[in-house]
């Protein structure tokens, strides 16, 4: 009977003295705990519901430049374009087992483009795009359509590979050079006003591939690894894709072909070299695809690209009336190397590559005071009639997947040469450019 008392009596101490210490202590207690909260509050992106997700993403990417184009040499920090850095922020809400809706917004950061920069300027085009506002509804058994700035359907079909990176895109080595002018020769005087990028199809994007535009877009579920896509927008520019991918053994694949054509009097994807801002429409149209191979065992890989653009209405330039230059551009890009876990970092990525562009006319001049005219010896202004772009490089990517970080070294040799039209005359000659040396180092770091 004593100890039940005593028992009692103990179990009544402890719980009023709990009770007292919570009386006591719960206001600062409490205090901790709602600032804890609103910390977290603060740190946490929020929603205006909660139906429709929100995750937020990106990556930075930057580098340091260095160059030599034959008669200058220097180094530029720069915005890596071949992924530049980017915030995005996607979400999606499911309807039923079937449906689901959602949405893409994201934004791109430059503080100066690795593909702009030339030799007076270290600091070019900087600033914020946008690259993507879209929604879309989705069927698991019937695809998947997106409305509004997106991608097109042939949009990267020429840059499909097994071994992804920030640093190397196989189809498109004009990020890190194509703002540099061009030198005739070595001296202040051979420095050309005509930049690398007027050499393909005046604008360096790469024949057979698109871009984002303002479109409609489907993209059909994958049937036995194969998916179509098209897309229909601007004022009238429209393409059409089917993509692969799959595997057989050791080997996985990828692959992809598409065709577009543009008809939009200004701008449009493919974007027509002759801007026929007047009441004639654009015509043109292209066709491009690629293929990736990796050997999962060894991570030795392949991939290739190709492709070709033609703009019908190249003769009717003013400069070439009568003359009946070449309305094609081509180009074949190959890149082979190692994907593989070498360390306990991450994987590995060694590559070499090689591209060449084999160029037609484009409505691009210089004037008679040009570089580009005194080599050729040429009195009035001129026109390239034909041109030839030549890369060949080699590079290393190593991962840290503990940081979500990539350190990158590539570099890129570069040679070139084109013909120009003088205008009024007739005359032609080709003239040859003092090769362009780049190497970029740097990181993407991913979040």
């Amino acid at each position: 009977m004593k100890f039940r008392i005593l028992g009692a009596a103990l179990v009544a101490s402890s719980f009023a003295l709990t009770t007292a210490q919570a009386a006591d202590f719960g206001g600062d207690c409490c205090a901790d705990l709602e600032e804890r909260i609103a910390e977290l509050e603060a740190t946490t992106a929020r929603k205006g519901n909660r139906k429709v997700s929100l995750t937020i993403s990106g990556h930075v990417n930057h580098a340091v430049m260095f160059w030599d184009d034959g008669g200058e040499s220097n180094a530029y920090v720069v915005s890596n374009e071949t992924s530049r850095s980017r915030v995005r922020f996607r979400g999606k809400a499911k309807i039923t087992s079937d449906w689901s809706a959602g949405y893409r917004l994201e934004l791109g950061f430059r503080s100066t483009r690795s593909d702009r920069v030339d030799q007076n300027n270290d600091s070019a085009g900087g600033g914020v795009d946008l690259r993507y506002s879209t929604w879309f509804i989705k069927s698991k058994t019937f695809g998947q359509l997106n409305v509004g700035l997106t991608e097109t359907a042939t949009q990267g079909i020429t840059e499909l590979t097994q071994a992804s990176s920030g640093a190397h895109k196989n189809a498109d080595p004009e990020d890190y050079f194509s703002g540099f002018q061009l030198r005739t020769a070595p001296g202040a005087a051979g420095l050309s006003g005509l930049e690398w990028r007027r050499l393909v199809k005046d604008n360096f994007v790469q024949p057979g591939e698109s871009s984002r535009e303002n479109t409609v877009a489907y993209k059909s579920p994958s049937i036995a690894g194969f998916n179509l896509m098209a897309s229909y927008g601007e004022d009238d520019s429209w393409d059409v894709a089917l993509r692969y991918a799959g595997e057989f053994g050791d080997l996985k694949v990828k692959a992809g072909i598409g065709y577009g054509a543009n008809t939009e009097a200004d701008g449009g994807s493919p974007a027509c070299i002759v801007n026929n801002t007047g009441t004639t429409d654009a015509d043109c149209e292209q066709i491009g695809g690629s293929a990736s191979v990796i050997h999962v065992p060894t991570g030795l890989y392949l991939t290739v690209g190709a492709g070709q653009f033609t703009d019908n209405q190249t003769n009717q330039v003013a400069a070439f009336n009568g003359v009946n230059v070449d309305d094609e551009h081509t180009f074949y890009g190959i890149t082979a190397g190692v994907y593989q876990r070498f360390n306990t970092l991450g994987k590995t990525m060694i590559f070499g590559e090689y591209f060449d562009h084999d160029g037609g006319a484009n409505d691009r001049n210089v004037g008679a005071g040009d570089a580009v005219a005194t080599a050729a010896g040429f009195a009035n202004a001129s026109n390239i009639s034909s041109s030839d772009v030549e890369v060949y490089g080699f590079g290393i990517v190593q991962k840290i997947d503990a940081a979500a970080m990539e350190l990158y070294t590539v570099y890129r040799h570069i040679e070139g040469d084109a013909t120009f039209l003088e205008q009024g005359t007739g005359n032609t000659a080709n003239v040859a450019f003092e090769d362009l040396d780049v190497v970029m180092t740097g990181a993407r770091i991913k979040f």
